[in-house]
């Protein structure tokens, strides 16, 4: 059976916050982390796993794109297909309804 979680990645920003769409699944004992907004994934044995480290790759990425003057834009401007973020909204959608029918 397949597992999802929604996921958000709060990466510290000079001097803002950055908040990003980011959902986990694990399919056949593999867990799989993806950040929509930069197109990065990553995968693990654990939920916390995935998350640590894709809370890692978020933030190096960013970093990195922040200090290249000629291709920073591009890279944070780099978008996840679109197949991902109907898997992100589908993800949304399950989670928003299993909770409302526990009460």
């Amino acid at each position: 059976m397949n597992q999802y979680k929604h996921l958000q990645a709060d990466i510290p920003m000079n001097p803002k916050e950055l908040v990003v769409k980011c959902y986990a699944k694990q399919e056949e004992g593999i867990w799989v982390a993806v950040c929509l907004d930069f197109c990065l994934a990553t995968q693990g044995d654990s939920l916390n796993e995935v998350k640590r480290k894709l809370e890692e790759q978020i933030t190096f990425y960013v970093s990195e794109a922040l200090e290249d003057k000629e291709y920073g834009n591009q890279l944070l401007g780099k978008r996840a297909p679109v197949t991902q973020w109907l898997e992100y909204y589908f993800i949304r959608f399950t989670n928003m309804i299993i909770h409302k029918s526990r009460g």
